[in-house]
């Protein structure tokens, strides 16, 4: 984690008036998100745990209002030359919607492995895209250089004051929406949500906690605040492609210094298990990189003044990656138990091993039996199973039974 010393703070380049002054621009064109109340995140950090669900918004995230706010003070001049962005998905979407809108050509660089449903959507607003780098660093290079070679204006997906300015609206919202709000925990890549959620909560209530949240393996924050100065990661890998930006912004870097309280990391198991709870317990759709403030109020439930209000950013996920989080949540969680049983080969063993399992609870989900190896006594087989539970305690009671009635628990790897 990375603090941010109070005498180290300069003066942020985007004020609360000019996040005002954009939500005049957003008005009927902006969702005005609700807040949810979790109680199962109530429970864990003793207090009042609400959600903004930004995952409601036009286009699936906060997206469309720093676009449309970029977009919509543009002069006509600009407006006939198109505008060009760069991004994983949400802020394409959030740029095709807000040229639409306003009748303006567009043109989006997405990484090579943006999520298919991500890319869709952006060609369904009307933008022609194009598939190009690994990361987004590599698709903000080519449309910097489509901009310079056509004249198309180029959107910047978080380092500009319009950005930044309708990204903040988000605060404007939370403060009328939860007025006694003590924590504002907010995913974070570029910083444009950040800078812009700190600039509009801190000018209001100075002393409310304004917390950035990264992955761990895209987190280029830290770094560059211990720095002084935006740092560049050499490599990132993370879920949360929404929040995977390898180096913070020129102008996000100061507004984020000179407001945010401070900056954590969240692995991979953290962001998983958040999805998951997202999905069980609050019922909302959020992927992986608006799920990062939830993931860092689960790991540190105590840590949080409250009412906290967490930030659901958006929830445009890929089916495939869901699938693949969902069933890595469940493991990260010890919803899933691999283990290997010795027995005695003989008609009705493993039956009466399976038998058992479903009549405690557990559903198997798969089964490896064999007899050859030099492990094995004469006599005996060993089985790998896989078994779905309902978490730590479960796998504990199941592993007691099978021991009980007489089997040998070689070993528990991986899944438990």
């Amino acid at each position: 984690m990375a603090a941010v010393e109070p005498r180290a703070r300069p003066v942020p380049p985007v004020s609360a008036d000019d996040i005002r002054a954009a939500r005049e621009l957003l008005a009927g064109v902006v969702t005005t998100t609700p807040v949810a109340r979790s109680r199962a995140l109530a429970e864990r950090c003793g207090g009042p745990v609400w959600l903004k669900c930004e995952n409601l918004q036009r286009t699936g995230s906060f997206k469309i209002r720093g676009a449309y706010t970029r977009l919509r003070r543009l002069d006509a001049s600009q407006r006939a030359a198109g505008v060009v962005a760069a991004s994983a998905g949400n802020h394409a979407q959030g740029v095709a919607l807000a040229a639409q809108l306003l009748g303006i050509e567009a043109t989006v660089f997405m990484p090579e492995g943006a999520a298919i449903p991500k890319v869709g959507a952006t060609r369904g607003y009307g933008a022609r895209v194009h598939l190009v780098g690994e990361t987004i660093d590599g698709s903000i290079a080519a449309a910097i250089e489509f901009a310079e070679r056509t004249g198309a204006v180029f959107v910047h997906p978080f380092d500009h004051p319009d950005i930044i300015s309708g990204q903040g609206t988000v605060g404007l919202e939370i403060l009328e929406q939860v007025p006694d709000v003590a924590t504002v925990l907010v995913c974070t890549g570029g910083g444009g949500l950040l800078g812009g959620v700190a600039a509009a909560v801190k000018a209001q209530r100075p002393e409310v906690r304004v917390v950035g949240v990264q992955a761990e393996g895209a987190a280029a924050w830290p770094g560059s605040m211990a720095a002084g100065a935006p740092t560049s990661l050499p490599s990132m890998r993370t879920i949360a492609d929404g929040i995977a930006v390898g180096r913070p912004g020129d102008l996000t870097f100061p507004q984020v210094t000179a407001l945010v309280d401070e900056i954590l990391t969240v692995d991979e198991d953290a962001l998983s298990r958040a999805l998951l709870l997202c999905l069980e317990r609050a019922k909302m759709l959020v992927e992986p990189a608006g799920a990062a403030g939830v993931a860092a109020l689960m790991e540190h439930p105590e840590r949080f003044a409250t009412p906290v209000v967490v930030v659901l950013s958006g929830g445009n996920v890929d089916p495939l990656v869901l699938l693949h989080v969902i069933q890595h949540g469940m493991a990260a969680a010890e919803r899933y138990l691999s283990l290997r049983v010795r027995m005695a080969d003989r008609p009705g063993a493993l039956a009466g091993v399976l038998t058992l399992m479903g009549t405690r609870g557990a559903n198997v989900l798969d089964v490896a039996h064999t007899r050859i190896t030099g492990a094995l006594e004469l006599g005996d087989v060993e089985v790998a199973l896989t078994l779905e539970t309902r978490g730590p305690e479960h796998s504990a009671e199941l592993v007691s039974a099978l021991r009980s009635a007489g089997h040998v628990v070689a070993d528990m790897p991986g899944g438990r």
